[in-house]
């Protein structure tokens, strides 16, 4: 296909140089996108009497065949194009005629691609957002029915405080919330200026409407400079930072599953469906969707920094450096919607197993805090109960036993506050089920949670 801006040149561009320029492997994604832009833009010129009501008929005729076509399969795009912008628009005019060459009046390539990335990471972001919302529903289901499996809670990987299961996996929970607040904020952003009508970087001298343009794309207005709405991908930046954002917790996630599902926790087990073998060792069973997780996030971390690093030293307006904006956004997409399409169905059809939880829990002092607590609540002062019951912790340790294996005895040579109802104290349901502040592990608290954040996600909606 010849290129749109020939003309000017008095010889054929290098074939080397045309296969550098060329973006049609990546933004080939965006035809459906750069078709619903010209559709608009072509009726907003029939209405400023800039093009005929015919040539906008014939427009409208040629650009709905061609999306039909396509996806039919009857039309394929031409992977030696120099974009999808070319490719529409010279099969359009192979279809149309010279009506096909009216399209592009009033318009460059440079709005229409900062248009026509928008109008995808806008039906991106909202795919995602409905996958995250997916992904927190079951974190609530499973969160629900291991609300009072006991389970030690963990500060610097040791064993600290007693929690339940529901109340870990529901802290996830809350931040995937947040995430999905991300989403909607950086697309409420995107989706407040509409670039279309910026031209090349000065606008043009048609009297376009660009409030009708931005109405009819779902925008809240046009931009409100012409060179900032072709110069910039900060709504790409902060779109990828919150997949980032996102997938950094799907990595803390899946390496709390990794943990959870080795011998040495064994807190959980995961469906056959979403496990690996060893070709050598027939008893392992791999967590390998939960590792791979972990790896592509660093690989949307490097999408993130390519558009950070892409877009820090251009000078304004346009520079071709900005091309380099698509691969890294969509494949961060790519990257994100892969994993939550795959780690959510190996939540639901995960197996707690709250024995071995609660086994765990039962060493390593959690209770001591609460030891602690019920000398305080007889008033002793905190820093005093601390001391003691650090004393009585190392006693336990010397003497390999734990808190409820000491006698009242022992526990008098410590302090004569001690009575026969520290062993209902440091009961680890005692622990749990004390602890009903905003926020904590008493299953009741738990449950109350799973209760607000499955309304706020069933009262979301996705912005259109």
């Amino acid at each position: 296909m010849p290129q749109l801006w020939q003309g000017r040149a008095s010889k054929a561009v290098d074939s080397r140089v045309n296969d550098f320029n060329s973006s049609i492997r990546f933004d080939a994604r965006m035809i459906e996108q750069d078709i619903q832009g010209s559709l608009v833009h072509s009726a907003m010129l029939g209405r400023q009497g800039i093009i005929s009501q015919q040539d906008v008929d014939d427009i409208h005729k040629g650009l709905h065949s061609i999306l039909e076509n396509l996806h039919s399969g009857a039309l394929e795009i031409d992977p030696n194009a120099e974009d999808v912008h070319t490719f529409v628009e010279q099969t359009l005019t192979v279809r149309v005629g010279d009506a096909g060459k009216r399209l592009h009046t009033g318009r460059s390539r440079n709005d229409q691609v900062a248009l026509d990335i928008r109008l995808n990471l806008r039906a991106a972001s909202e795919h995602l957002q409905g996958q995250i919302k997916e992904l927190i529903n079951v974190l609530c289901d499973q969160a629900e029915k291991g609300a009072g499996y006991v389970m030690p809670g963990y500060t610097h990987l040791q064993r600290a405080q007693p929690v339940t299961f529901g109340h870990q996996l529901m802290a996830y929970a809350w931040m995937l919330l947040r995430d999905l607040q991300r989403f909607e904020d950086a697309t409420a952003r995107m989706d407040a200026q509409c670039p279309l009508g910026s031209g090349a970087l000065a606008g043009t001298t048609y009297p376009l409407d660009r409030f009708y343009t931005a109405e009819q794309l779902g925008f809240a207005a046009p931009c409100g400079n012409s060179i900032d709405g072709v110069s910039d991908r900060d709504f790409c930046i902060e779109l990828c930072s919150a997949m980032a954002t996102c997938m950094m917790h799907l990595s803390r996630l899946s390496e709390e599953i990794i943990l959870w599902c080795s011998w040495e926790f064994k807190f959980i087990e995961l469906d056959d469906a979403f496990t690996t073998g060893s070709s050598i060792m027939p008893q392992k069973k791999n967590p390998d969707v939960t590792e791979l997780i972990r790896g592509k996030t660093g690989r949307v971390y490097g999408d993130l920094n390519t558009l950070l690093v892409m877009m820090k030293g251009i000078p304004l307006a346009y520079d071709k450096d900005m091309q380099e904006d698509k691969e890294a956004i969509f494949d961060a997409v790519d990257t994100l919607e892969l994993c939550l399409r795959t780690v959510t169905p190996m939540l639901a059809t995960m197996t707690p197993l709250p024995a071995n939880m609660r086994r765990a829990a039962a060493k390593g002092f959690i209770n001591a805090t609460d030891c602690a607590d019920y000398l305080t609540k007889k008033g002793m002062p905190f820093r005093d109960a601390y001391k003691t019951v650090g004393q009585l912790v190392a006693q336990c340790v010397r003497e390999d036993k734990s808190l409820a294996d000491l006698t009242l005895e022992e526990y008098k040579t410590h302090s004569d506050v001690f009575e026969n109802d520290v062993y209902e104290a440091i009961d680890l349901k005692t622990c749990v089920r004390g602890r009903k502040v905003i926020g904590g592990p008493a299953p009741e608290e738990v449950t109350r949670q799973i209760s607000v954040i499955e309304k706020f996600v069933s009262e979301h909606k996705v912005q259109e």
